[in-house]
């Protein structure tokens, strides 16, 4: 077999949860604990099938998944914190008698308040060797939780977050959403100046946004939403309150204090391979991108992972060209004119030489050395300078 030379992230998919919020689009519902173990039964079955699948990668020619290095680890939902005491510990044996985790891999897992009754849930979390927590708050007013339709109050969130550090987790991110029905901008600072009291390593901070396929979609034109310059002002008070209180921005959204930036997320930002495991679950492996199905009842019943694989799309030079701009320009740090080249064996000016140029003209861009970033405008417009960058 060939030696390992690249490394790889995995995402795991836990679509459970209580009960479903009213702006959620994301691919999750309640299920009995009968289902919630069959699901993870399904999941360890499909992590062992890459180690199965190993000797027919090495005669391919490839390099055989399960002999990367895993450098993050992503339990994400749903609610992952729903599952039964010794549910997540049975699938991190799993990934670690499969896989070759790094021993200083980043491993994280979402968990919501309301649903961590059991300190001995969390000591089983950090018996499997997670070591960052990512818990779902949205927001401090309790009135405004209700109008999102979450299971918890404020001070439920502020018990779990106390068990989280008792429990000795030292890197916490904390989601926090602006443009909240029945929000002003007074009732958003509270929210944050809150959170920031509190002092996790890291804040994800974005605002709502009423997706199809949701409750808020179908309520759309009886929701008492902020005004758009209400919301502008949100954004910008994020930015600078964060700031001085010590959190830099390192992508459109995410905020953290320094050396506590989300591993994981940057990988997807900067197109490193990653695999997942799960219904709906996404993969980018060698410039070939996949997901699994979202029947939940195809998965359960499935025998091999051929079978939950849907589709597949190599990538072709363009669409790595685009993935590459839009995808790494979301970060501060912006991209490398170095790493294009290395990657595509062309110059970025041969094939963006006229948008660069618009969008620094504009204010957007600016190219300084080796990297080309946008600029705190360009940031604000992210969605009409990354356009650009598309054939």
């Amino acid at each position: 077999m060939k030696k390992a030379e690249e490394s790889l992230r995995l995402y795991l998919h836990i679509p459970f949860c209580v009960r479903k919020c009213l702006y959620c689009d994301f691919l999750s519902a309640p299920a009995t604990e009968t289902v919630q173990r069959q699901y993870v039964d399904a999941l360890i079955r499909e992590l062992r099938a890459v180690k199965e699948n190993a000797e027919n990668d090495s005669r391919e020619g490839k390099i055989p998944l399960s002999l990367r290095r895993i450098s993050s680890i992503y339990i994400g939902g749903g609610t992952p914190s729903i599952l039964p005491c010794g549910e997540i510990e049975r699938i991190m044996e799993t990934v670690y008698s499969v896989f070759a985790v790094e021993d200083t891999a980043e491993i994280s897992m979402e968990l919501n308040p309301g649903t961590i009754s059991d300190k001995q849930l969390l000591q089983s979390y950090r018996r499997s060797g997670i070591n960052r927590l990512s818990i779902g708050l949205q927001s401090t007013v309790d009135s405004e939780l209700r109008a999102l339709g979450r299971i918890h109050t404020w001070q439920d969130f502020c018990e779990t977050y106390d068990a989280v550090r008792q429990s000795g987790f030292q890197n916490i991110n904390v989601d926090l959403m602006a443009a909240i029905p029945g929000q002003d901008l007074a009732s958003y600072l509270t929210s944050l100046h809150r959170v920031i009291s509190l002092k996790p390593e890291h804040i994800s901070a974005y605002s709502l946004i009423v997706e199809e396929n949701t409750p808020f979609y179908e309520q759309r034109d009886m929701l008492v939403l902020p005004s758009e310059e209400e919301e502008r002002e949100m954004y910008e008070q994020t930015k600078q309150v964060l700031s001085e209180a010590g959190y830099e921005r390192y992508e459109i959204s995410n905020y953290a204090r320094k050396g506590y930036e989300c591993r994981h997320n940057t990988g997807y930002w900067r197109r490193d391979s990653y695999l997942g495991f799960g219904i709906g679950a996404a993969s980018l492996i060698d410039n070939t991108r996949f997901h699994n199905t979202e029947d939940l009842e195809k998965y359960l019943n499935s025998s091999s992972i051929m079978e939950i694989r849907e589709d597949e799309q190599v990538l072709t030079g363009k669409d790595q060209m685009e993935e590459f701009m839009f995808l790494g320009l979301r970060m501060t740090e912006g991209i490398s004119k170095k790493k294009f080249q290395d990657s595509f064996a062309v110059s970025i000016d041969e094939i963006y030489a006229t948008q660069l140029d618009e969008l620094e003209k504009e204010g957007l861009l600016y190219v300084e050395k080796d990297r080309i970033r946008l600029t705190k405008r360009g940031l604000d417009l992210s969605n009409v300078a990354m356009a650009e960058f598309l054939f």
